[in-house]
């Protein structure tokens, strides 16, 4: 019997098209059951799965998403990214890249932002590992990832989650770039992306119409919205 993969994609009241769009390129290109479910934080919050206080992240994702393998709920495999990701082919590719013996898996990002400014207009951070959250494989059979249960997450500190302190590093296997591929970060291929993460602001936001890829993302947005109006 084929495992479904469950996939987590963060979720901002600001940007629900984003998360739209996301889940609609994940669906469609996917050969494997998938089920797809957006962190919603006040929802988590309703479940007491999130207690944290307020903060002032960029996202209203950016702790919610180390829940993502207490919520999967399995031992298998579980993804999170963020939702200002266009996913241009199958997502359950990623099963035949992934050790067994790995606790996570993601991209290792080794970059100085190009732009100090976000789309909204916050300041960038520079941080080690930035940017290595926005896309994770969670091994649901690891102890270090049964370990992250929502006390962990609710108590420990953004940089012990997001610079992945819990782990041992020796337990954190590498993806290749394509997976999080950070437009406007890195220069642009000649091939797609498996994963365009627009990490700076993406088409939905009149200010960031010319980015890499951004018919791509439109193409898809016009087809979410077709299906939608059905």
């Amino acid at each position: 019997m084929t495992q479904t993969l469950k996939i987590y994609v963060g979720y901002d009241s600001r940007e629900d098209i984003a998360w739209q769009v996301a889940r609609h390129s994940t669906l469609r290109h996917a050969t494997r059951p998938v089920e797809i479910h957006p962190l919603k934080q006040p929802a988590l919050r309703e479940l007491g799965l999130y207690t944290r206080g307020a903060d002032t992240a960029t996202t209203e994702f950016s702790l919610t998403r180390f829940l993502t393998p207490y919520l999967a709920a399995h031992d298998g495999w579980s993804i999170f990214m963020d939702c200002d990701f266009l996913v241009t082919r199958d997502i359950t590719e990623i099963l035949s890249l992934l050790d067994p013996a790995k606790a996570l898996y993601c991209v290792q990002h080794d970059y100085t932002p190009a732009n100090m400014v976000k789309m909204d207009g916050k300041q960038q951070t520079i941080y080690p590992r930035k940017n290595w959250s926005s896309f994770m494989a969670f091994n649901g059979a690891h102890p270090g990832v049964k370990a992250l249960t929502p006390g962990v997450v609710n108590k420990e500190t953004p940089q012990y989650l997001h610079r992945f302190s819990w782990l041992d590093d020796a337990d954190i296997g590498e993806l290749d770039r394509e997976w999080n591929f950070l437009e406007g970060e890195y220069a642009k291929p000649e091939a797609l992306p498996m994963c365009v993460h627009y990490t700076n602001g993406g088409p939905w936001f009149d200010d960031w119409q010319k980015v890499d890829f951004g018919d791509e993302w439109r193409a898809e947005r016009d087809l979410y919205l077709a299906q939608a109006a059905e």
